[in-house]
Formats: structure tokens, C-alpha cells, sequence
């Protein structure tokens, strides 16, 4: 009895969650006209993917957004790869109290931080620019205290006999530290690109005009100048997640595998 209740329960809230979701595909696929009709009869179409992408400029948003999340995500996870391994594994001045510094910036919320990085891609020239985008967020102080203490369980020893080889702290952070880390440098790639791919805020500031807009600002002007196309939004709506969805499919294995070791390490 006790799990037919629980398969119950369970099945019931996986409806709610996904029913959201089956309506946005479904009503994408309807031709235009019939957003708030609810019938087969009405029949399927790709015509409005294909006004989204070429007609609406969106396949150039995802050019935008796929730079920018590509980018940023790839070089804030190495930035937080190395600095774990510095914090983790090596002796310098005030090394603790960097980091718990870093640590302590955690609890500023980040629309302080939005003032003085205006300020400074708009000293250096910076804005409707890729650079503009990127640059400011590529500290991830989060990134860095997972992959810290995930560095910290790796065995000194192992690191020692590979200096005692000959091994500089180069080779020694690709060869050892990042294969050991690679789950949970995997974790924080994903977040880091889910993050800057639905940033929406910080992309509406610096992106002065179409040509660099990114899909969350191209989907928001484009609800706003359309408000009655709702098979044309769904559709916008239904492309904007398609490469979060390639990515955790394909980093799924580490995804999982970094939570499960960063609970234990804990």
C-alpha cells in the first residue's frame, strides 16, 4: 500500500512538473492562429521553427549565446581548476585569508557588482562587445570552493612522487589534478554554461543592439513585440533549451557522478 501511495504521489508530480513543458512542444508544433485551441485536428508544423530561426534572427541569438556560455564557462572553470589546485595544494602568503575572503564575497548579492562592472567595460570601450559579456564573470568564487575541496582529497603523496620525477606544477595540474577532478570540473562546467547561457540581466546591459543580442534578451524583445503569436513564442521557448538539454545528455555520467563524489568528499 505504502508504495502504491509513493508511485502515486510521485506520478501526480510528475505531471505537474512536465505538463508545462508538454504544452510549450505542443503548442509549438500548431500552426499560427490556433495557439489557444486545444485540438489534434488543428495539426503539426515546423513553419514556425523555421520563421524563429531565419525570419526573427534567432538562429544569430544562438551564435550570441553559444560564444558567450562557451567561453565563459570554459575559461572560469579553468581559472577555478587552477586556483583550487594552488589553495589546495600549495604554500603562499595569506593564503587563507584569500580565500575565506573569496568565500565571504559569496554573501554580496550580485546586483552590487553590476554598477562598477558597467563601469568598467564602459571605461574600457567594452560594451556591444563579446569581450564586454565574458570578461566580467569569468571569477566563479562558487566554482572555486567545490573544486578546493574536492583538490584537497587528493593524496599528497601521489603529488610528491610526480615532483620527485621531474613533473612541474604544469604537468602535474594536467596530468594528475585535472583527470582526478574531472567529475566535478565536469559539475561546474555545466552549471557555469547553464548560467551564462539564461543570463539575462548582464546580457540586456551590455548587448546595445540587435546584432548581440542572446537568446534570453532576443526571446524577451520578442515576446514583447509579440504577444498574441503564441505558437512563434513557444517555439523561441523550445529552442532557447535545446543546448542545455544536448549538454547534460552527453555530461549527464560526470554530472551525476561529481554531485555523488562531492557529497561523499563532504
Amino acid at each position: 500500500m505504502k508504495k502504491t501511495i509513493v508511485i502515486l504521489v510521485s506520478s501526480a508530480l510528475l505531471i505537474v512538473v512536465l505538463f508545462p513543458f508538454v504544452w510549450m512542444l505542443y503548442t509549438a508544433f500548431k500552426p499560427p492562429g490556433t495557439g489557444l485551441i486545444f485540438s489534434l485536428k488543428t495539426g503539426f508544423t515546423l513553419e514556425n521553427f523555421r520563421k524563429v530561426l531565419f525570419e526573427y534572427n534567432f538562429l544569430k541569438y544562438f551564435k550570441n549565446s553559444f560564444i558567450v556560455a562557451f567561453f565563459a564557462a570554459t575559461f572560469s572553470t579553468l581559472f577555478a581548476a587552477m586556483a583550487a589546485y594552488a589553495f589546495a595544494k600549495k604554500r603562499f602568503f595569506l593564503k587563507d585569508a584569500l580565500f575565506w575572503t573569496f568565500i565571504a564575497s559569496m554573501m554580496v548579492p550580485g546586483l552590487l557588482y553590476v554598477i562598477p562592472q558597467f563601469l568598467v567595460v564602459y571605461r574600457f570601450g567594452w560594451m556591444n562587445t563579446y569581450q564586454g559579456m565574458i570578461v566580467p564573470h569569468l571569477a566563479n568564487v562558487f566554482g572555486l570552493f567545490v573544486l578546493t575541496q574536492f583538490a584537497r582529497e587528493v593524496p599528497d603523496a601521489l603529488l610528491e612522487a610526480a615532483r620527485i620525477d621531474g613533473a612541474s606544477d604544469l604537468k602535474i595540474f594536467t596530468s594528475i589534478m585535472l583527470p582526478l577532478m574531472l567529475p566535478i570540473v565536469a559539475t561546474v562546467y555545466l552549471l557555469n554554461f547553464q548560467f551564462h547561457w539564461s543570463n539575462f540581466l548582464w546580457q540586456l546591459i551590455v548587448a546595445q543592439t540587435d546584432k548581440m543580442y542572446t537568446v534570453p534578451v532576443g526571446l524577451a524583445m520578442f515576446k514583447n513585440s509579440h504577444q498574441e503569436a503564441y505558437t512563434l513564442e513557444m517555439a523561441a521557448s523550445s529552442l532557447s533549451i535545446v543546448p542545455i538539454g544536448i549538454l547534460f545528455i552527453f555530461a549527464q555520467r560526470y554530472f551525476i557522478e561529481g554531485i555523488t563524489q562531492g557529497a561523499v568528499k563532504g
